[in-house]
């Protein structure tokens, strides 16, 4: 009798240690994390603060067949979300087939119904899943190797994952009718594939996003928005913000201590050292949109606000003050982008008898002088920091491509030329490169650069060529309408978006 109490409780006692383990905070984002099957050598996951990375340490047998045996690192969800993270293992290795990627399961069982984007040690890059509890896993190779960005998403039971080589576009493979539940563990995992062994690996720019459902309705419900600064070298993006509200185009100040942005019609300062937003003030212009750009020398900001009828352009003191109105009256939306080097001029995207186009106009007002006349939509347009061109992205070739003109609107020239939809080209301080925001043609029309989309941020140099992609995100509208160029032209500041807010991150009170 005492052997059968005995053994109760250590039953008793073993099953909250195990209900503890999966229950325990886990680091940065996530719930928790745990061994998965069998493993010789425990593993760990450790979460760096300050560069918002994890390092994840990890045996097991393999990930494959019946049953699996890894480290998982992991968060509860529920309904569609999107995954993403760039993943590296640290040192050569031993096993080809050791693995890194993300992961969604229906339990922490070994034997679990899963799916997996993996990249192994030799370069394989493929989705892994497990359609029955003890089932034989099933596999679906990507047309590339080596990945260093994965992407894993999941819409009902379809799931989707796109992997890249650091630079490149993504390329997908799908699997639909998965059935895992609706309640899922999700996250980043590492298996040695050598039960003997221990891997390490880093993981950068981790996202879990949860996308607009297909209820929303456009330009009257919101995501959440995170600011986040990249560092061009690395490609790694650290969040530096969140709110619940729908906060868009952050621009650099020419101090770097501060970015400007907008949100619900107000546009604010916000500190870089504190993380806190403080109110611009600006007068009479009291429906501010993400239009909104510094002046080369960080004096003055021209600013674009529909106070009971179109958008009007007007000027206010980067620190704040009276608004001063520069376009007409009895014209339409008027969208302010960029100024003159000389703070002579600023040139807008304006909309007058149903068709847009590049326009200029004298800071201090005065005649507006139409640069662009071709049918469809010109806009975004900015000057280039020598005052020479004036860049622009145009729709008049069937996409939405980058183009560039000289200063007095003669001499356009294209750019860009592929089968996406790139929108609001922007120089760098030093003048030698450009970025961009780049919508997928199957998710968006040419003329439209709405809210809530896959997206890539990409680079190129000044004088056109090969562009590279240094963000992959869920945003669009407000990501990067205006210069958010760092003065050291090795920073971006963007906005990205999703219904999922993390503590770990600060956000808005």
């Amino acid at each position: 009798m005492r052997c059968k109490i005995l053994n109760v409780v250590l039953c008793m006692a073993c099953v909250a240690l195990f209900s503890f383990r999966v229950k325990a905070q886990g680091p940065g984002i996530f719930d928790g994390q745990t061994d998965v099957g069998t493993v010789k050598h425990a593993g760990s996951g450790v979460y760096d603060p300050k560069l918002q990375q994890y390092t994840l340490t990890g045996s097991g047998q393999n990930i494959w067949a019946t049953h699996d045996d890894f480290h998982f690192v992991w968060k509860k969800m529920k309904g569609d979300f999107i995954l993403r993270t760039n993943a590296a293992f640290i040192g050569k290795g031993v096993e080809a087939h050791r693995k890194v990627g993300l992961m969604v399961r229906a339990t922490l069982d070994s034997n679990s119904k899963h799916i997996n984007a993996v990249v192994h040690g030799d370069g394989l890059t493929s989705l892994q899943y497990r359609k029955t509890v003890s089932g034989i896993t099933e596999e679906k190779k990507a047309s590339i190797t080596a990945a260093d960005v994965i992407q894993l998403e999941r819409k009902g039971n379809t799931y989707t994952m796109s992997v890249a080589r650091k630079g490149d576009l993504f390329v997908s493979e799908e699997v639909t009718d998965l059935d895992l539940g609706d309640d899922v563990y999700v996250g980043i995992f590492i298996c040695s594939h050598n039960a003997d062994v221990t891997e390490k690996a880093v993981f950068n720019n981790t996202r879990i996003v949860t996308p607009a459902p297909a209820t929303l309705v456009p330009y009257k419900q919101y995501l959440g928005s995170a600011i986040e600064l990249l560092d061009l070298e690395s490609r790694n993006a650290t969040v530096i913000y969140q709110s619940p509200k729908s906060i868009q185009a952050p621009n650099w100040m020419l101090d770097g201590k501060s970015l400007i942005y907008n949100s619900e019609g107000s546009l604010y300062k916000f500190d870089l050292k504190s993380h806190t937003p403080t109110v611009l003030n600006t007068g009479i212009a009291k429906n501010n949109n993400n239009d909104h750009v510094l002046s080369f020398d960080g004096k003055m900001l021209a600013i674009s606000s529909g106070d009971g009828g179109p958008s009007i352009g007007y000027t206010v003191s980067s620190a704040g003050g009276e608004a001063t109105r520069v376009t007409q009256t009895g014209h339409g939306a008027s969208y302010m982008h960029g100024w003159s080097p000389d703070k002579k001029y600023i040139v807008f995207c304006g909309e007058r008898n149903k068709e847009f186009d590049v326009y200029r106009i004298p800071a201090n007002g005065g005649p507006e002088e139409r640069l662009t006349n071709t049918p469809g939509l010109d806009d975004g347009p900015e000057y280039s920091p020598d005052g020479k061109y004036i860049y622009f992205n145009s729709v008049r070739s069937g996409l939405m491509q980058v183009w560039r003109m000289k200063a007095d609107g003669s001499e356009q020239t294209q750019l860009t030329n592929d089968d996406y939809n790139n929108w609001f080209p922007h120089i760098s301080p030093d003048g030698k490169w450009i970025v961009y925001i780049t919508f997928l043609k199957s998710e968006v029309s040419p003329g439209d650069h709405p809210f809530y989309k896959h997206v890539y941020l990409r680079v190129m140099p000044i004088e056109g060529g090969p562009s590279k992609v240094v963000a992959y995100l869920y945003g669009g509208q407000g990501t990067i309408n205006t210069p958010s160029w760092a003065p050291d032209s090795k920073h971006l500041a963007f906005v990205s978006n999703s219904d999922l807010l993390f503590p770990v991150f600060p956000i808005a009170k």
